[in-house]
């Protein structure tokens, strides 16, 4: 029987540091693989940090942390990581609704 080795990758993201919570994401990622595992998951809202407060108000956050999501499956795909299932948290918004607090 195949086995299915999963990574659980407890970091401590910065609230607001896009790039550097993406290095922390494709540095564990890497050591997730090198630990033989097939998928490595992160905390809640890895990509931007917890908790993000007045961040998540900000459209320009949200799409900042869309595009940072795109960017980081870009760079795991050229850093040969394209096969491994990698689950992160990021900020998103529906279009349709408002802000709720």
């Amino acid at each position: 029987m195949p086995q299915l080795r999963i990574a659980l990758a407890q970091v401590n993201p910065t609230v607001g540091d896009l790039t550097g919570n993406a290095d922390l994401v494709v540095e564990w990622s890497r050591r997730a693989r090198a630990q033989g595992a097939h998928v490595v998951a992160f905390p809640e809202l890895v990509l931007v940090g917890y908790p993000i407060e007045d961040l998540a108000l900000r459209t320009s956050f949200a799409q900042a942390s869309q595009r940072s999501a795109a960017d980081l499956a870009l760079r795991l795909a050229d850093e040969g990581l394209g096969d491994m299932v990698v689950v992160i948290g990021y900020l998103d918004r529906a279009e349709e609704s408002a802000p709720r607090l």
